[in-house]
């Protein structure tokens, strides 16, 4: 094929440099693999020897470069992404042909979505090739239909931290690989295996997953290896070019979400462990109105049984707890990492310390206040997200009657519910009935903001 006929999208004007023009020919996003032209179809090697504008990273430019037109304009994308869109409009104002050059398919983690993002859809034409993660399985002999699919091919996102909150360049991977059995991912340069597998040890997953890393595809120093363990892959260092598969070893973990018993939790002991019961638990966190991707704060959160029982309701989402008691704070921590959970984060402090530093929430819990409760419930109701919930459970009528008097200072909406829950316990050869402490479930909800 020596020459291609171009389609002109007619009647479409569009103003450049104070100019009007008809668009020109469409942009043509052409997915390309490491082997270069050979992984071209006839029909994209003769839309890029016919371009007047190539756009695309040094390396690929680097690769192509017999096959574009010693006078066409060559424009290097690590000059910044954002200028893309500008300079695709600018060669079409002109009537030149255009084609930027991506890897694999331009429609997975590529620029082809974001670019129609910021363009006429009709403007651009994608012509895809194979993904490399498509490549790696073959390599592997793995079906992909089931994978679940991510990226870390950005900024270096920084060793894991236990705890870390959602702003970690790592957390949604993280939360990928609680959640399902095979996961291929998309790295960087910094963003390595050996990080990963890292992540997997402190997170206490080392012996859940084996791991597969396909190097430099399509290219002479091409290598696969596979049945690694996440201990061996933590010491390794690979090609930049690489891609990570992960496979459960067993059957991944499915919890119960909502109304674990007591015992589940370590309580400080004896009698004296702060733990909000399980009937008032379950009533609490159904009062939040919680939703799979809400942001919510546990304020004293004692054990920790709340915020962690929401972590797990709140799968897409996150948890950010505070406890000033320092007993209390080591108990937390060791009941979340017992219900191993990635998207809470717990830190020792008196509130309403450190609470600037948290994402706006959905709803808050408020186990304890450290005496400053009036401050607090002001605090909360000016960061909570339009018609989010505010629940707090009291024991003195004391507090009880601080929360309302702040909350009708603050004009919120509010109700008082008490939960009072009696147990059966053997006595002889039967059972009686034995009272818990009466609970207030206060529930206020914050307003709509300008």
């Amino acid at each position: 094929m020596d020459s291609i006929q171009e389609d002109v999208i007619v009647g479409e004007d569009l103003t450049y440099e104070g100019q009007r023009f008809t668009r020109g020919p469409r942009c043509r996003v052409i997915g390309v693999l490491d082997d270069g032209a050979a992984s071209l179809s006839s029909l994209a090697l003769a839309h890029l020897r016919e371009a007047e504008c190539v756009i695309g990273a040094s390396r690929t430019l680097a690769l192509l470069e017999a096959q574009i037109a010693p006078t066409a304009q060559r424009l290097d994308l690590g000059e910044g992404l954002s200028q893309v869109p500008e300079w695709v409009r600018q060669a079409q104002a002109q009537g030149r042909r255009c084609v930027v050059l991506a890897t694999g398919d331009p429609l997975f983690f590529g620029i082809a979505s974001y670019l129609a993002a910021r363009l006429c859809v009709d403007a651009l034409e994608v012509l895809p090739n194979l993904s490399t993660v498509q490549i790696a399985c073959a390599r592997l002999g793995l079906p992909w239909q089931s994978i679940k699919l991510c990226s870390i091919h950005a900024r270096d996102a920084g060793e894991w931290r236990v705890g870390a909150e959602a702003s970690h360049g790592l957390y949604e991977l993280m939360q990928t690989l609680r959640s399902h059995e095979r996961v291929a991912v998309l790295t960087s340069p910094d963003n390595s295996p050996d990080r990963i597998a890292r992540m997997l040890l402190a997170e206490g997953l080392g012996e859940e997953f084996q791991l597969a890393v396909a190097e430099s595809l399509c290219q002479p120093g091409e290598r696969v290896r596979a049945e690694l363990s996440a201990a061996e892959v933590a010491q390794m260092r690979f090609a930049e070019l690489n891609i990570v598969l992960l496979l459960r070893l067993k059957p991944r973990p499915r919890p119960v979400l909502l109304g674990l018993a007591d015992s589940n939790y370590e309580q400080r002991q004896p009698e004296k462990g702060l733990i909000t019961k399980q009937e008032v638990r379950a009533v609490s966190l159904a009062r939040m109105q919680l939703r799979a991707d809400s942001i919510v704060w546990d304020i004293g959160a004692g054990s920790g049984s709340v915020g962690l029982e929401a972590a797990r309701l709140c799968s897409e989402g996150h948890v950010y707890a505070i406890e000033k008691n320092a007993e209390d704070f080591a108990i937390a921590g060791r009941n979340h990492r017992a219900m191993a959970l990635s998207n809470y984060s717990l830190q020792q402090g008196r509130a309403p310390e450190g609470l600037d530093a948290w994402a706006d929430p959905d709803a808050v819990f408020v186990g304890g206040s450290g005496g400053e409760l009036a401050q607090l419930i002001a605090r909360i109701l000016a960061r909570l997200k339009p018609q989010g919930m505010l629940v707090m459970n009291f024991v003195t009528i004391e507090n009880l009657g601080t929360a309302v008097e702040a909350l009708n200072a603050s004009g919120a909406q509010w109700d008082v519910l008490q939960l009072q829950a009696s147990r059966s316990k053997p006595i002889l050869h039967m059972h009686r009935m034995a009272a818990e402490n009466p609970v207030w479930i206060v529930c206020a909800q914050s307003g709509a903001k300008p």
